[in-house]
């Protein structure tokens, strides 16, 4: 076995020993090398008493490094690989993770965000070529069809754009994010929290499918891993890193996906959260976001995530304006002259420009401009608003 074949094997037996981003374990590996730090925490000389505890628990599970043999055959008949820091489709800006602080974390999913040490993959894409010009669209299981539509519609048009849509291959946000980029024939990458042979939940599996056919499964977990709720969380951080800026669609008060958009925040990738209806469970987590994180920016298409994750100068939104009247352009002397005729009967020009406020030439001059313009028509008895402007004008 080669040292690169080492090293491999090593980092996969340590990703079994303890879970993705343990600090106490990435710390060694960049210390001492992946085949040193598997040597010396086989061996139960871990400095630290909890990881050690840990090594101790699984490797009573069996031999690990056997272990990881077995998974990489195991990938091998499934057609996916592992990649590893010392590979060129590595996308290095996951190491970014080893600054993420959380304030007030005490959780240990909140204090072990460690880089990942590999990834195991299914898809024909380099993987880092896929992450360098992507998105991550997340929200809720339990999506709204308003949020929904916008993560379809966010999906479609950053796929349309070139962008990559990275999310987590969930029920609801997640899924109509994939989908929107599958339909624009786009690249989306989902990231799983479970072995790549186990794809969570089952109900997708035809959506992973199509996933793995046109862009990428990606896990840290070994093939047959099942997906434990710790690992969902545990697996955020690597959608928040991996990509450019987070977008969160949907979230109740207790979401994991506001966890994401935390993380996003927390390595200086923009976070971004599209509002909701106030009146919507699903707008709780997403709101509170906005209202508590002054860098939580706010959202609403498809031309606002570009300016936000894009080229400075070349992806701004066009601003946004509403239809333009013909009474917009108008100058404050005819604006007086429209506002002072009464909606439903003909006006006097003696009395129009006295409502107005200005002089009888003026009043006349304003009129016959505004006649033009089909915003007043005038009778026998004065002149009246023209019935097109009359219930508009304001």
């Amino acid at each position: 076995m080669t040292g690169t074949d080492e090293d491999r094997l090593a980092r996969v037996a340590l990703t079994w020993l303890a879970e993705p981003g343990t600090r106490a374990v990435f710390h060694l590996v960049k210390e001492v090398g992946a085949v040193a730090a598997l040597d010396l925490l086989l061996r139960g000389e871990a400095a630290d008493s909890a990881l050690r505890s840990t090594v101790a628990a699984r490797s009573s599970g069996g031999d690990a490094r056997a272990v990881a043999e077995q998974a990489l055959a195991r990938a091998e008949r499934l057609g996916a690989r592992l990649v590893t820091p010392h590979d060129d489709e590595w996308p290095h800006q996951v190491a970014d993770l080893t600054r993420l602080q959380l304030s007030e974390a005490t959780r240990k999913v909140d204090l072990e965000t460690a880089p990942p040490l590999c990834f195991w993959v299914r898809g024909a894409w380099p993987l880092g070529q896929a992450f360098e010009r992507s998105v991550a669209v997340v929200g809720a299981r339990a999506a709204t069809p308003y949020g929904t539509h916008v993560a379809t519609e966010l999906g479609y048009g950053l796929a349309e754009r070139d962008w990559t849509v990275v999310s987590g291959g969930a029920f609801g946000i997640d899924s109509a994010a994939h989908r929107g980029a599958l339909t624009a024939g786009g690249l989306t990458v989902a990231v799983l929290a479970c072995g790549l042979d186990r794809p969570y939940p089952m109900g997708n599996t035809a959506l992973f499918d199509r996933i793995t056919e046109t862009g990428l499964l990606v896990s840290e977990w070994l093939p047959g891993a099942e997906p434990l709720r710790p690992r969902f969380l545990i697996r955020n951080r690597v959608i928040a890193a991996a990509t450019r800026g987070t977008v969160l669609v949907e979230a109740a008060a207790r979401s994991g996906a506001t966890q994401t958009l935390n993380r996003a925040i927390g390595v200086l990738r923009t976070g971004m959260v599209v509002p909701g209806p106030v009146t919507s469970a699903m707008s709780v987590g997403a709101h509170r976001s906005l209202r508590d994180e002054p860098r939580a920016r706010l959202v609403t298409g498809v031309a606002h995530v570009l300016e936000e994750v894009g080229r400075i100068g070349a992806d701004l939104a066009p601003p946004d304006r509403a239809p333009e009247r013909l009474r917009d352009g108008l100058d404050d002397a005819a604006t007086q002259v429209l506002e002072a005729l009464p909606r439903r009967r003909p006006l006097a020009l003696e009395a129009v420009a006295a409502r107005a406020g200005v002089d009888l030439r003026t009043a006349m001059r304003k009129l016959s401009m505004l006649e033009e313009l089909s915003l007043v028509v005038r009778r026998d008895d004065g002149y009246a608003l023209a019935p097109a402007s009359s219930g508009g004008r304001r």
